[in-house]
This record gives C-alpha cells, structure tokens and sequence, in this order.
C-alpha cells in the first residue's frame, strides 16, 4: 500500500499528545496508538475513506513529521493542520483577574489549541456510548464494539492492531441484543441508530451556524453529546461540556471556590463566551477537579456480557 509523507511546520509549538488526548477513549482504544518512538497512530474515517495517520512531532526542529495510508490518505495529511489545531484562534481569551486557577492553567498550556476533527460519526459513535456511564464502562463498551465490529486499519496501522470503528452503515447493521453484549443499554442504542440513519445529513453540520441545534434534532442527543461532538469534530472552542456529572462542579470549584450546578456554571463561563470550551479543557489539562467526598459511581453489572 502506497505511504504518502507530509512536514508540517506549525506557527507554534504544536503539542500533539494534549491536542489529541480528546481523541484517545482509554488506553486500550483500539483506534489509537502512541509507540515507543513517540509517533501518534490512529485510525481514521475521512469523506474520502478509511486512513491510518502517523504523527511523530519534532518538537527540537518545529515541525510535525507525518505519514498516511489508505484511501483517505490524501484528505488526512492535507487536514493535518486543522486536526491539530491550526484554525483554532485563541486571540482575545485572557483569564480574568479573579481567575488565578485559570491563569496558572492558561501559563502552563498556552500552546494547547482545538483540533478540528472534520468528520461527525466519527465523534459522534464515542459520544453517544458515553452517555450517563462511568468511563470505564464508555471505554471497555467502546473497546469491544471497534474489536468486534470495526475493520483493520490500512497499511502498516494493522500490524499494531489498529481498528477503524464502525460507519453509520455498520452501526445500523448491529442487532439490539449485541449491543447488550458490549454492554450499551436500549436508551444509547436506540439513540445510535437514530443518529445512525441520519449521519450523512449530521455530517452537514460541519462549517454551520446552527450546528448545536441540527445535533440536537435528534432524539437522544442533548447537549452535553452535542457539546462532545462540536469540540472534536468541528472544533468548536465554545462548546462546553454542560451536563456532565464533574465538569460544573470543577469549573465552580476553579473559578469560585465552590461546586456548581449547570445554571450556575454557565453564568460563570458567560465572560469567556467564543472560549468556554477552551476554560473547560484548560482546567482539565491542569488537573484541576471538586473534592469528591462521597463513593464514586460505579459501573452497572446487571447488563448481559
């Protein structure tokens, strides 16, 4: 299979790992990979196919190095800016005086940008499986639907044991009770199909205004799923994570001293408006979460394996 190559020089220092670490569903991600060279692997859909991109940044010379195969391979390498941040425009975003937690996180990662993922399913599938569910259960549900339902990726990206995740089409063709197997409740299932028999048009949001709303026609899509998708696939530095168990409570926790609940969070962010996604994403790159207290919520064991 033909390895087409790109150097990309970015006007910053680009930092790969933490711009892509949205991307990564868990350690075992099967769509992803980072070997012992340092180079990023992942698996990709693109509107022209199936790729594996290859990343390895320099940071000492300033560049980003990357490689692809597969069909999608030409789309991949020419979006490589964009997926890793390149049109994203932090201009105007500057911690307020009364936000030191935030200044230190803005200090620490200032180079950080949202990468423009460009293709909806593809953040969408993820999204949608993490609804209302602990991480752990996300991911191993996550892991075990790409291992049995997705496709090698092209070229050498199949030797590391990289898999595509299913298409809209795939995901239409799974039964109700495999998706019990992975474990994936009705609700999320029910909700994958929805979106699945509509992706094509969901892929439409791309580039438009009224992008949170078209998502969100979709029976089973809020806003927090809305919110995922926006920040991945259309890098969308506003769309904030309302609707989350932590986020609210960490962003009144950094900003204010005190856990919040959504309402209250978003008055908070209402300064930053163009950038609350990015306060958001700052916080979590710096570590910055409420106390928790109590016991944490554990994964459901009553769904069949």
């Amino acid at each position: 299979m033909t390895e087409r190559t790109r150097t990309w020089t970015p006007a910053w220092p680009c930092p790969v790992a933490s711009i892509w670490s949205t991307w990564r569903r868990g350690a075992g991600d099967p769509t992803y990979r980072v070997d012992e060279a340092g180079r990023h692997w992942r698996a990709l859909h693109t509107p022209a196919g199936p790729a594996t991109l290859r990343v390895l940044p320099r940071a000492g010379l300033g560049v980003v190095e990357a490689a692809a195969w597969g069909e999608g391979a030409d789309w991949a390498l020419a979006s490589l800016p964009a997926l890793l941040g390149a049109d994203d425009d932090p201009a105007g975003f500057e911690p307020l005086p009364g936000h030191p937690v935030l200044a230190r996180a803005w200090h620490a990662h200032r180079h950080w940008r949202v990468g423009r993922g460009g293709v909806v399913w593809q953040a969408l599938l993820p999204a949608i499986i993490e609804q209302k569910v602990t991480g752990q259960e996300a991911f191993g549900a996550q892991r075990r639907l790409v291992r049995r339902y997705g496709v090698p990726a092209p070229g050498p990206g199949a030797d590391l044991g990289l898999r595509l995740s299913p298409t809209a089409e795939q995901a239409r063709a799974i039964p109700s009770w495999e998706w019990l197997q992975l474990p994936v409740d009705h609700a999320r299932s029910v909700t994958l199909q929805r979106a699945a028999r509509v992706a094509s048009g969901l892929e439409r949001t791309l580039g438009a205004p009224d992008a949170d709303a078209r998502l969100r026609s979709v029976p089973g899509i809020g806003r927090w799923t809305s919110a995922e998708v926006r920040q991945r696939a259309h890098g969308d530095a506003d769309a904030v994570s309302l609707g989350d168990y932590h986020v609210a409570r960490s962003i009144g926790w950094a900003l204010v001293g005190e856990q919040t609940d959504d309402d209250a969070a978003a008055e908070l962010l209402q300064p930053y408006a163009g950038h609350r996604y990015r306060v958001q994403r700052l916080l979590e790159l710096a570590g910055v979460r409420h106390p928790q207290h109590g016991p944490r919520m554990a994964p459901r064991a009553h769904l069949p394996r």
